[in-house]
């Protein structure tokens, strides 16, 4: 069982933004900025070109709010995207507010944040969907 689908099934806690009955989305604990959410399907799938077609077709879907909503929430040019995939054997997408590219550089080191922080960027992030 993947720490996503631990967290899918409250097991571990998450700071969430949002769900629907195939995808939740929640602040990435690990963040490169500050507002950087995962969306995940609550199916385990190791890799994003292995989801069944309709929950591959629909993640966009689902991200597409949560990402205008990241734009007014921090400042920056707008919500940059990314599927990596190597740190969790479970397929999902970053949503990371960005400037310039290096912004989605995930070799760089990770920032940390308080518990207040991220219920913070939690909140604005809800308040803006």
């Amino acid at each position: 069982m993947s720490v996503f689908t631990k967290i899918i099934t409250g097991e571990i806690p998450s700071y969430k933004i949002t769900e629907n009955d195939k995808f939740i989305a929640f602040l990435d604990v690990f963040p490169l900025r500050a507002g950087h959410v995962l969306v995940v399907p609550k199916i385990e799938v190791d890799k994003l070109f292995d989801l069944p077609a309709d929950y591959l077709a629909e993640i966009l879907q689902f991200a597409q709010p949560i990402a205008r909503a990241i734009e007014k929430s921090f400042d920056c040019k707008r919500c940059g995207i990314s599927v990596v995939g190597i740190e969790v054997p479970h397929a999902h997408v970053h949503l990371i507010p960005i400037n310039n590219a290096n912004d989605l550089n995930f070799t760089q080191a990770k920032m940390s944040f308080s518990e207040t922080e991220m219920k913070a960027f939690q909140e604005k992030i809800i308040g803006n969907l």
